[in-house]
């Protein structure tokens, strides 16, 4: 079965993804990963991503598609994927498609985490994480049972992502609105889209997506 995760930053779409790799025995492909993993492994279309990347400039679709490609063959796929984080655009849903097409593959769904917009930027202007091993909190929704001490490992520094900010998230999400929410009716066309509540709990956005994966 292959996957693709829609949403908007912070939607849950990596922990989503994990839950599923754990559960349906499906690979996380992660773009941002795969491009490292080809710039590193010295491919031909890692290194053509490699000029891209150190011009600082964005990697082609048509390279990305091929990374894809490049990864999807290997053997630990052969029960299915899930995309997380591509296509962000029409344009590469339309190039993913052709390239699935052409190794007799195809999407078996697509699945978009709904949220709103204002509890969103909630939940990500108030995370924070321990410096040390990585745990993630929330000043609301989840604080270290002992103040200033990491539940995982007992450390005392804790720090925020730059980019965990009211203004930056409130452009990512104007960017997800106006780029990747077009997909939405391209799938739905494809008879592909399902969607679940993104603002309900964890454990209840999995059953919900494990429910359209099992068509009940």
């Amino acid at each position: 079965m292959n996957l693709i995760l829609l949403g908007p930053p912070g939607a849950g779409k990596g922990t989503q993804a994990k839950r599923l790799v754990n559960c349906v025995g499906l690979v996380q492909l992660s773009t941002g990963d795969m491009l490292r993993a080809a710039v590193a492994n010295g491919s031909a279309v890692g290194l053509d991503a490699k000029v891209a990347m150190d011009r600082g400039a964005l990697v082609d679709d048509s390279i990305v598609v091929a990374i894809i490609e490049e990864r999807i063959d290997e053997p630990d796929c052969r029960n299915g994927f899930i995309l997380d984080g591509f296509p962000r655009t029409e344009a590469q849903a339309e190039a993913l498609d052709k390239m699935l097409s052409n190794k007799n593959l195809k999407l078996d769904k697509v699945i978009e985490i709904r949220t709103d917009d204002a509890v969103l930027t909630e939940r990500i202007t108030g995370r924070f994480a321990c410096a040390d091993c990585g745990e993630g909190y929330h000043d609301q929704f989840r604080q270290p049972l002992v103040k200033n001490v990491c539940d995982s490992c007992g450390g005392h520094n804790f720090s925020r992502r730059n980019d965990d900010n009211a203004e930056t998230v409130r452009a990512r999400l104007s960017a997800y609105h106006s780029q990747t929410a077009p997909l939405l009716p391209y799938y739905r066309q494809q008879g592909v889209l399902g969607e679940v509540d993104g603002m309900l709990g964890v454990d209840e956005v999995t059953d919900q997506i494990t429910k359209i994966i099992n068509g009940s």
